[in-house]
């Protein structure tokens, strides 16, 4: 019996330390009438989605049925709120200050050293409110490729405010001694800037929207591609994959004397230039060529410009993830902040899951949650 005692106590303690990142939340209702305290509801609707909640509704059930396991970590002296009060909650709870403490929870959990970081937008489909009040929310996330961890995100009006999210949401993360690699809507100088001040480097896919700087890059591989290169020093890597019915072949070359092309377009933090090769060959023949450009701050490494340019790459495993087996696109939360904060308890859901160390999938291992009220606490609390 103690000992089952003990163990409860250090489960409580574990979701302390988890929530303890949270305390400084400003709860928007009013004090004296707060009948459910604010760790207790992101408690229970964290608990909630990681068993498969996607709703409001279903998180409010969710409390109702499992209210003895809830009061294992927290007294829920009222019982469990109705679906009308958290979407009224997360609807008025401050998204940006949510994110910061999303963010300083991340921080400590993935203890990151040198690594590569992907910065990319998704846009939550479902998010408009109806007769056009509002569109759809855009989420730039920034992702450890490595780790496979949410570090943070940012919510913009739509895509096209990448470009001034981007700097902003570098400003909350730690990524000095990073690579950070970003899609060509974010291959702006404002934003190399930003990652050079951070002490980090990037590398930036190039296209049409930076005009003669793409041109310039590609005329040039092209020049030097029909001389096999003979009149520059190059890096060179090729890799070849094998998944889901297809063979790819990709090379990689790099090349950083590039004195002519920093004359003429004036990067902050620019060294190299890399040009990569793709060939699929799909089951029945069929062959797809495909080439793209990056500008990079790091020495021309085609290894190590590879992996971070395959590692971004990654990231479209991650919104695969929040799509299947979250249900992004599916999801109607709608109003105000609710968007915004309802994709940040996601995101701690998914990290939570990520970090749990056994052989099962996602989906998985989001059944096992609502299966299992053991399996459950063991993601919260990093037991076993």
């Amino acid at each position: 019996m103690a000992d089952a005692q003990s163990q409860a106590d250090r489960a409580h303690d574990q979701v302390i330390d988890w929530l303890g990142h949270f305390m400084d939340l400003d709860d928007p209702r009013q004090s004296g009438k707060v009948a459910y305290p604010l760790d207790e509801m992101l408690l229970q609707c964290l608990l909630a989605v990681l068993a498969g909640a996607d709703s409001w509704v279903e998180i409010a059930e969710f409390g109702k049925k499992k209210l003895g396991f809830l009061r294992r970590f927290r007294a829920f002296a009222n019982g469990t709120p109705s679906h009308d009060q958290f979407g009224n909650l997360f609807a008025a709870l401050d998204a940006a200050a949510f994110q910061k403490c999303f963010i300083a929870w991340v921080a400590s959990l993935a203890k990151l050293g040198p690594e590569i970081v992907a910065i990319d937008g998704k846009t939550l489909r479902r998010s408009y409110q109806e007769g056009g009040a509002k569109a759809p929310i855009h989420v730039i996330s920034a992702f450890s490729s490595r780790q496979r961890l949410v570090l943070g995100q940012r919510k913009v009006a739509d895509k096209s405010n990448e470009i001034t999210a981007i700097p902003e949401l570098l400003d909350l993360l730690a990524v000095k001694g990073s690579t950070v690699t970003i899609d060509a809507m974010g291959c702006q100088k404002e934003i190399a800037k930003k990652i050079v001040a951070k002490e980090a480097d990037y590398v930036l896919a190039l296209k049409g929207n930076q005009g003669t700087l793409s041109d310039d890059v590609e005329l040039f591989f092209a020049e030097q591609n029909s001389c096999k290169f003979k009149d520059t020093v190059i890096s060179r890597h090729q890799t070849l994959e094998k998944s889901h019915g297809r063979i790819e072949t990709r090379t990689y070359t790099s090349v950083d004397a590039i004195d002519w092309l920093k004359k003429r377009h004036d990067w902050i933090g620019l060294k190299s230039i890399v040009m990569v090769e793709s060939i699929r060959e799909i089951v029945g023949g069929k062959t797809e060529q495909e080439t793209r450009f990056y500008i990079s701050s790091l020495a021309g490494d085609a290894v190590r410009q590879g992996d971070a340019i395959r590692s971004h790459w990654a990231v479209e495993s991650h919104h695969w993830v929040m799509d299947m087996v979250f249900r992004d696109d599916e999801c109607r939360i709608r109003k105000d902040h609710s968007p915004a904060n309802f994709a940040t308890i996601k995101h701690i859901a998914n990290n939570l899951m990520r970090a749990k160390a056994d052989k099962h999938s996602m989906r998985v291992k989001r059944r096992l949650a609502a299966w299992d009220d053991a399996y459950l606490e063991s993601l919260v609390t990093g037991a076993g």
